[in-house]
């Protein structure tokens, strides 16, 4: 549940939707810590994460759902203590279902429990066995720390659920041995029957468009070196170094790395030499002395997007690449820039920016 624990962070400069929760990771001792969670999919445990790799976190323990007796804890700048007869209630498969739904909320896309209540009402409307049992499991594929809050009533809870979805003689999920009589089962009939009518009445406002943003999982483009040519290089395609040869202006160079680095230097002869460079760091470190153009740092951005488009325009299987990663935000690895890259949420990543925009282009370009 979301409530009023809204925050944000700026990513390209958008405002990307989060929320937050109490998690530990265990770093030495254990630290008792503010884990965000971003409507892109993005987790941040001390860095930012994709979804995937947060589980990998939490099977490497360096989130933790288990407390051990007599583990030192802390809360920074706060207290520190020592755990004693801890109990906890969230296993990692747990953790993960209620994230996963959190980030649904953030993009005010249905979630477990929605798509249970959607499943009853399915039920409701064709009572076969085979709908009961789509809603079924549908209902236990809420995390069940979140199930008693399904229907939003703290009187009765779920229970109405989990006598629909278990029938008369079946079994409910609260005792190993109650089974559901027909008076029970007639109670959630006409307790679903007064639901519907009351949230008929009520009404709810949708928009006409969608959800006013939504987000796709980001995908982070690594810095990876060195970078060699592959019939099948994924989005290592996708960056400025990997070896994709360019046209610029009559002059052909063997990244997008070296080119921009040639069109940065103001000396005809160094220009040369960067584009000849043996290796992109080559290029880099050839032009990081050399004079600027006049009006250079207003420009690079444009600079930049010629030089991606000159890639992409050129290399077929490198433009189908980057149109394979969707409407996802891309998440540029520069650990010499934050001007280019994310910088952990701090850069500006306009190369991702500007990938999104080329994305974009060709997207225009396919569909007329």
């Amino acid at each position: 549940m979301i409530g009023n624990r809204i925050t944000h962070r700026m990513a390209d400069g958008v405002r990307v939707p989060g929320t937050w929760r109490h998690a530990f990771l265990r770093n030495f001792d254990y630290h008792l810590i503010d884990l965000f969670i971003y409507a892109d999919g993005l987790i941040d445990c001390w860095e930012l994460v994709t979804l995937e790799e947060f589980e990998e976190k939490l099977r490497s323990g360096w989130v933790a759902t288990e407390l051990p007796e007599g583990a030192q804890a802390s809360a920074h700048e706060l207290a520190r203590w020592k755990f004693t007869e801890p109990r906890t209630w969230l296993t990692p498969e747990i953790l993960v279902a209620e994230i996963r739904d959190t980030i649904d909320q953030l993009n005010q896309r249905p979630d477990s429990t929605d798509r249970c209540l959607a499943a009853v009402d399915a039920f409701l409307a064709d009572r076969t066995e085979e709908k009961r049992a789509a809603a079924r499991e549908a209902y236990f594929a809420i995390p069940v720390t979140q199930r008693h809050y399904a229907l939003g009533d703290m009187d009765n809870k779920d229970r109405p659920l989990q006598v629909l979805v278990a029938g008369p003689g079946g079994v409910t999920g609260h005792g190993p041995d109650e089974e559901v009589s027909q008076e029970s089962y007639d109670w959630a009939l006409s307790y679903f029957e007064e639901r519907a009518e009351w949230m008929a009445t009520a009404g709810s406002r949708v928009p006409a468009d969608g959800p006013a943003t939504a987000f796709a999982p980001a995908i982070h483009l690594y810095e990876s070196y060195p970078l060699k040519p592959s019939e099948d290089p994924g989005t290592k395609a996708l960056r400025n170094e990997f070896p994709a040869a360019i046209e610029v202006d009559g002059v052909t160079y063997p990244t997008v790395t070296h080119a921009y680095w040639a069109l940065s230097v103001a000396d005809p002869a160094v220009r040369e030499a960067v584009a000849a460079a043996d290796s992109t760091f080559g290029a880099r470190n050839l032009a990081a002395s050399a004079d600027r153009p006049e009006g250079w740092e207003a420009s690079r951005t444009a600079v930049m997007t010629r030089l991606l488009r000159a890639k992409f325009t050129r290399h077929p299987e490198l433009a189908r690449a980057l149109l394979d990663t969707g409407d996802a935000t891309l998440v540029y690895g520069d650990s010499d820039s934050a001007f280019w890259g994310d910088d952990r949420g701090r850069g500006r990543n306009w190369t991702g920016r500007l990938l999104e925009l080329v994305r974009s282009e060709l997207h225009a370009e396919r569909s007329g």
